[in-house]
């Protein structure tokens, strides 16, 4: 798990990287009046679905979620998030109310900037201007791919898509084969778009195979090129 630090106010900007890089000294130094940090313990909640959007929220350390409860309840994740990532900005722009809801994965320090300030800096930057258009381009691309995986793959391509999707955001432990995040089977399945029995028995299935050895909440990837032949439809 990350170390969770304090962060000033000149430091918590700076970490903004391409965001800050394109504003000018004046709008730097309005960003770093404006801004906010604040901690969220695990599982708290950041935004909730229904609510207008205040902040800009930057990841500044920790995990994030971003989900929905749908039909009955059912909970998907729509996406997962690492450090260094802005989110909750989609809404913002398009002055709407959150149709999403953010909560923490773990401890998580997160940078809350104005939604007026920023707005308010889009009219005359055009750079920050391509920024977040390139960003919502982006996450309509992924929107787009998980759809596709969501709707057309079978249970063990989902869950496999899911595990590589989250080796690559966050990585592996120093042993090179431990993904780094500690992940409930609820949230497995709801990234994966499947009950969590099935998560359980298809996540079985893929250890007594050799794929993974599962522990708890750690993860160890044994055969991620058997894994990604699986997600591909392969397997």
């Amino acid at each position: 798990m990350p170390k969770i630090e304090k962060y000033s106010k000149p430091a918590a900007a700076r970490m903004m990287g391409e965001v800050w890089n394109v504003l000018d000294a004046d709008e730097q130094r309005l960003v770093e009046m404006a801004l906010t940090v604040e901690r969220f313990k695990k599982h708290e909640m950041i935004y909730r679905v229904g609510a207008r959007p205040e902040y800009l929220y930057f990841l500044l350390s920790g995990r994030v979620k971003i989900y929905r409860d749908g039909l009955g309840g059912k909970r998907l994740i729509n996406r997962v998030l690492r450090p260094g990532q802005f989110f909750g900005y989609r809404a913002a722009i398009a002055y709407e109310n959150y149709v999403t809801e953010a909560a923490a994965f773990e401890e998580s320090s997160v940078l809350l900037l104005p939604v007026g300030i920023v707005m308010n800096m889009m009219r005359t930057n055009a750079a920050l201007c391509r920024f977040f258009v390139k960003a919502l381009a982006v996450d309509l691309g992924a929107a787009d791919k998980r759809i596709v995986s969501l709707t057309q793959k079978h249970v063990c391509g989902r869950l496999a898509e899911t595990l590589l999707d989250l080796q690559d955001i966050y990585g592996l432990e120093n042993d090179g084969e431990t993904l780094d995040l500690r992940i409930s089977r609820e949230d497995l399945a709801s990234l994966s778009n499947m009950t969590t029995s099935n998560a359980i028995r298809t996540l079985s299935m893929f250890a007594d195979h050799g794929l993974l050895e599962v522990k708890g909440r750690k993860i160890r990837f044994l055969n991620v090129d058997e894994l990604r032949r699986i997600s591909e439809g392969n397997g």
